[in-house]
């Protein structure tokens, strides 16, 4: 399996999978494994063989596939990014009254019931400093 740009040896590089025995990975210990192969290779990256170099890039798309899916941050609900912006701030709903005219508009929007309208999405962002796009 040779490239024009990127010649190796198929057997030095079987050798290679098989003593590394890289797969999909489905658990946390076969993670660890696998970075600490990442890591070993690396500390020798000015040095690597082309087989090497094609194993490194093999086993860093697993490690990254599998962390994209075990550490993927879930979108957050406009409400949710205004209950942590609070949160974070030491804000209380009394201190978003300007913001949304009433006490029972920003009880209803703090607790999800409804939605943050375009006009308050301008407000919010200037009032916490932020980007509006946090609440769309």
């Amino acid at each position: 399996m040779e490239t024009m740009n990127n010649p190796t040896d198929t057997n030095l590089y079987g050798e290679l999978l098989l003593k590394s025995l890289p797969a999909v990975i489905e658990s946390d210990s076969e993670n660890d494994r696998l970075i600490a192969e990442v890591e070993a290779l690396q500390s020798r990256e000015a040095h690597l063989l082309p087989e090497e170099r094609r194993l490194l890039g093999l086993l860093l798309l697993l490690i990254e596939d599998y962390e994209e899916g075990k550490y993927r941050i879930k979108a957050a609900t406009p409400d949710e990014v205004l209950r942590e912006l609070m949160r974070a701030r030491g804000t209380r709903q009394k201190d978003l009254l300007e913001v949304f005219g009433s006490k029972g508009i920003a009880s209803e929007v703090v607790r999800g019931r409804r939605a943050i309208s375009r006009t308050q999405v301008k407000r919010l962002a200037q009032f916490f400093h932020v980007s509006p796009a946090l609440f769309l």
